[in-house]
């Protein structure tokens, strides 16, 4: 039984309010690189046979921090073309506030399952959900039926990849949220796959405000010198349709 450690990247300066896509050059920010040093002093006593990225710099960052945290069991980070973030295409680097006024905003919410994005070497997302899971099954193949690995990836991809391992649709993936650098583990077996876990960012039960009260508390807590990381994210996310899922994953709560 192989078990597969999904991890987003951890946020970047844009994470949430620009579809940052394929966009050379992006790191984590300082919340990103904090984020990503808990989650690898978290994963630090799991023993990895791999790790495996994205090529991007933020994915390939995170994967760094998880590697450098094991203590006396260095890995070696193996990128992998095939985790790399969806091509956008024309809606890559564009304000996510202007994305959503395009009608294909609502087609990528209701049916992704007919999406293309526009313009040159744009995918649509049934190649992206392809491409992830093969390179997956390949992985598993490669490292063998007691393997456990990382892969960090993008939260498109990875919901697209929990899905399949859900035996959901691609067009419920977007009733699925993973934020950044959060862990979502998938176990599987010669019969079926079996979603152990699923954007877990070891956050308590404290940080499960309500949407409208986001603003009021990360308000409050300002006023008195901070406030809670995701109380801010959450009143800092775009103000899209109701229900909707953030293009390329979101900022998180």
């Amino acid at each position: 039984m192989t078990l597969v450690l999904l991890v987003r990247h951890g946020l970047t300066a844009g994470t949430g309010t620009v579809l940052t896509g394929r966009t050379p050059g992006i790191p984590l920010d300082d919340r990103g690189r904090a984020q990503a040093v808990a989650l690898a002093a978290r994963l630090a006593d799991v023993p990895l046979d791999a790790i495996i990225t994205s090529p991007l710099d933020r994915c390939r960052e995170t994967a760094e921090a998880i590697a450098a945290a094991r203590d006396g069991s260095a890995l070696a980070v193996h990128q992998d073309e095939q985790f790399a973030e969806v091509k956008y295409g024309d809606w890559t680097g564009q304000p996510l506030k202007r994305l959503a006024k395009d009608p294909l905003w609502r087609v990528v919410q209701a049916h992704p399952s007919a999406v293309r994005f526009p313009g040159k070497d744009a995918e649509s997302l049934p190649e992206v959900q392809h491409r992830a899971v093969n390179a997956v099954r390949e992985w598993n193949a490669r490292l063998g039926k007691d393997a456990v690995y990382v892969i960090c990836s993008h939260g498109d991809v990875i919901k697209s990849v929990i899905a399949d391992s859900l035996g959901l649709h691609l067009d419920l993936s977007q009733r699925i949220q993973v934020d950044p650098c959060s862990l979502s583990v998938i176990r599987y077996t010669p019969l079926r796959p079996f979603l152990v876990r699923m954007n877990d960012t070891g956050r308590t039960a404290a940080g499960l405000a309500r949407p409208h009260e986001a603003g009021a508390v990360a308000g409050k807590a300002a006023a008195n010198g901070g406030a809670p990381q995701g109380a801010v994210e959450a009143a800092s996310r775009p103000p899209f349709g109701e229900g909707d899922a953030a293009i390329g994953g979101g900022a998180g709560g």
